[in-house]
């Protein structure tokens, strides 16, 4: 039996927060089909190349960084057969995060890339090349509820971090403001994160890599109000994944009803 003949591709809904800003990377397409248009960055998976393999390929493309600069997640495959107006194809998408994006740049096939408010997608003001509208509202919400169970809002911060900049992680994806008071205690109890003094003993580069973002202050243990150092006059305390990576929460933290 003969099959009809398809290709496979991927594209990736790559997410950072900037200027406290939820935003995700698109590029500028610069050949047919939506020459001009703005899409996702992916591309066909070449032969010798498993799916995770040419995902990272297209993010070193588009963002310069390397492989493993950045969390990334398979979502879920797309095959519309009128998806793409060139052939049959069946899309892989994955999202990922990343704490610092330098200025993205456009890979091979892209005119240029972009850093675009969420916002502006959901609100259905910016229409995207292929189904990538449909990807980036599942990928959207893939992170916000990944946010109620595991660690994942800490790779959109430095390795090494105050629970005042988690907490903006949180509130500016949410798109809603939290109790400082209730979220420190919810990192303190949590079992995910340990403060990095202690992690520098047992690793001296794990806590101490820099970061293109501004750091918020912190908050008073006991107050939840934000400052910007102890009362003894010393630097904030900054917190790290207990074991390095994205976990399952031992408590959830719930958004509230009609939240984004």
């Amino acid at each position: 039996m003969d099959y009809p003949p398809f290709a496979v591709t991927v594209d990736i809904a790559l997410f950072t927060i900037q200027d406290e800003t939820f935003k995700i990377l698109l590029i500028e397409r610069g050949g047919d089909p939506y020459r001009g248009g703005l899409a996702l960055p992916g591309g066909f998976v070449l032969p010798d190349e498993d799916l995770d393999m040419a995902a990272a390929r297209e993010l070193e493309e588009e963002t310069g960084l390397a492989d493993g600069a950045w969390h990334l997640e398979q979502l879920a495959a797309y095959g519309d057969p009128a998806r793409d107006p060139r052939m049959r194809t069946v899309t892989v998408a994955f999202w990922a995060i990343t704490a610092d994006l330098p200025r993205p740049r456009g890979g091979s096939d892209a005119a240029a890339a972009h850093l675009v408010p969420v916002a502006r997608i959901e609100s259905g003001g910016l229409r995207l090349a292929f189904d990538h509208n449909r990807i980036v509202d599942d990928a959207v919400k893939e992170v916000r509820s990944g946010l109620e169970t595991t660690t994942i809002a800490a790779q959109f911060c430095p390795p090494a971090f105050t629970v005042a900049r988690l907490r903006k992680v949180y509130e500016t994806i949410w798109n809603t403001p939290l109790d400082p008071g209730n979220f420190q205690r919810f990192v303190r109890d949590s079992g995910a994160f340990t403060p990095a003094a202690a992690a520098e003993r047992m690793d001296p580069v794990k806590a101490a890599a820099p970061s293109f973002l501004s750091e918020p202050s912190d908050d008073h243990p006991e107050t939840g109000e934000t400052v910007g150092q102890s009362r003894r006059g010393r630097p904030a305390s900054r917190w790290v994944l207990r074991e390095g990576g994205p976990r399952l929460l031992a408590r959830p933290l719930r958004r509230k009803a009609g939240d984004a």
